[in-house]
């Protein structure tokens, strides 16, 4: 079992003390494209793997996909209204598509798809996104069976490395930075300025 990163216990916290509001599930990820600019997009977030890593459920044509082929890193940014908390998580991003070989990811990859709604999994079948519109009717599609994922649909695991919680509420707020050391995996704490 893996031991639990000292900054998942005030992250479960917001996101206990959070969950009456829906979106307190929803949580920007910052990427760089191709040409080296920012992309930045809200994403909903799918709970964390056994490893502690944040899980994103994306389509394999999408632009972020491109972005983390060419550079594996990305940066979350999530505010938690109730509790006024923002955390920003950096860390490496690995891609679960129709073509992983590891087990346990595939595994992964299955059980997200299975807990998607119907109309979730439906959007899998839409026509190319970021491409020129469609009729109406290319988007008016059944659900997939929940059994067996479509080749499109990709889980998208990010393996922080370094946390920056940042409480608003007090005078002066609270703020702590998370390091893990690559070399013992171990996590360092900082108490900083906010």
């Amino acid at each position: 079992m893996v031991e639990l990163a000292p900054w998942r216990s005030p992250m479960s916290r917001a996101l206990h003390l959070n969950r009456a509001l829906p979106y307190a599930r929803y949580c920007q990820l910052a990427t760089v494209r191709n040409n080296g600019t920012p992309a930045n997009r809200t994403v909903v977030f799918r709970g964390f793997s056994t490893e502690g890593h944040l899980q994103i459920v994306t389509d394999q044509r999408s632009e972020k996909i491109q972005h983390i082929t060419q550079c594996p890193w990305g940066e979350i940014c999530w505010y938690f209204p109730k509790t006024r908390e923002q955390f920003r998580l950096s860390g490496r991003v690995t891609n679960i598509d129709v073509d992983c070989s590891d087990e346990h990811l595939s595994d992964i990859r299955k059980s997200l798809w299975n807990t998607l709604s119907d109309k979730a999994r439906a959007q899998f079948e839409w026509p190319f996104p970021g491409h020129n519109r469609e009729n109406h009717a290319a988007f008016n599609r059944d659900a997939p069976s929940p059994d067996a994922p479509l080749a499109q649909f990709c889980v998208l695991l990010l393996a922080p490395h370094r946390v920056d919680h940042l409480e608003l509420r007090g005078n002066p707020q609270d703020r702590c930075i998370y390091e893990l050391n690559n070399d013992t995996h171990e996590w360092s704490v900082r108490i900083v300025n906010p």
